[in-house]
């Protein structure tokens, strides 16, 4: 993408908001009730961004969040870091959650060597005002049983919360539920929200909840009654997505998703007023993990995206 001097930038974020305020399904923030905020996760959505290009992005588009980048944010200066921060501040944005760094899912010594390096990496998330963190849960393994499996993510997660706790970040973990991979390996594992809060209490650091996801609230067959049976302050973030029509649930692919809204398989008003009636208070953000999106150049992707997005909000 060319770059955007500050004249052409001001033309075109005033003439994208003038189009936008004219469209009903693009109106933004219509329920006084809500309290989440719209965010923008690019590499979800295969836009290429550095942290610094990211509020621009944010601010053309209409996202009211941003995904962090820790490794990044730790490269800058004192100053840098608060002119930056300044900027989030003027243009009214917030921070999502950052993703865990640390791989937990391998040999013992690999996750010793990323949990070593965590203290430092929160200290940057500290520092810059992001207060948390989230990963995702295989939901199989080929060599350890359940109970063993249990046990190990109870153990390694612990430690990463216990981490993550001390510089006051909360930890949300995100069940997988598609069928195609609780049976890719030879042990199915946690792949539903009843599952996920026992190992969350196993785990028993305060600070400590789900990262929810849509697709994965649709493909475990759970219904809004379980969203509502949530409290706000057990929800880390949010992802919105829509299912591959032509599929039944069982044959749903992890990595072949839609636009939220898309195909209208996922009950997308309910999933979003149960948040709104929880108060859920943090970011949702779109993970389709679709090829086509992926395809588009950045602008095209992030206006594809903004108008999924609101138009999914303004459901409810």
């Amino acid at each position: 993408m060319n770059p955007i001097n500050r004249r052409s930038f001001l033309q075109y974020s005033a003439s994208t908001l003038a189009a936008m305020a004219l469209s009903p399904t693009l109106s933004f923030g219509q329920n006084p009730a809500r309290k989440f905020k719209v965010s923008l996760n690019p590499g979800a959505i295969g836009v290429t961004s550095t942290q610094k290009e990211l509020i621009g992005h944010a601010v053309r588009h209409n996202f009211e969040a941003i995904s962090p980048m820790p490794d990044q944010l730790g490269k800058m200066t004192s100053g840098e870091l608060s002119e930056f921060l300044g900027k989030m501040k003027d243009h009214k944005l917030s921070w999502d959650s950052a993703s865990l760094p640390v791989d937990f899912r391998k040999d013992q010594a690999t996750f010793e060597e990323g949990l070593s390096a965590l203290p430092k990496i929160a200290q940057i998330c500290q520092k810059s005002g992001i207060t948390r963190m989230n990963t995702w849960i295989m939901p199989s393994h080929d060599e350890l049983t359940y109970h063993q499996n249990f046990k190990q993510h109870q153990t390694r997660l612990r430690q990463a919360a216990q981490i993550l706790k001390d510089y006051d970040i909360r930890f949300g973990f995100e069940y997988v539920g598609t069928k195609k991979l609780k049976i890719s390996n030879r042990y199915p594992f946690v792949g539903t929200m009843k599952e996920m809060l026992e190992l969350i209490d196993a785990v028993d650091v305060p600070g400590v909840g789900i990262q929810l996801d849509a697709y994965h609230w649709y493909t475990s067959t759970e219904t809004v009654a379980d969203l509502e049976a949530l409290k706000n302050e057990q929800i880390i973030t949010c992802d919105l997505n829509d299912a591959t029509a032509g599929r039944s649930i069982a044959e749903q692919i992890d990595g072949e998703r839609q636009l939220p809204g898309d195909s209208g398989l996922i009950d997308l008003k309910g999933f979003m007023g149960a948040l709104i009636k929880i108060g859920y208070d943090g970011a949702v953000r779109a993970e389709p993990f679709n090829a086509k999106l992926n395809a588009m150049e950045n602008e095209e992707a992030l206006k594809a995206t903004s108008k999924a997005m609101w138009k999914t909000v303004n459901l409810v």
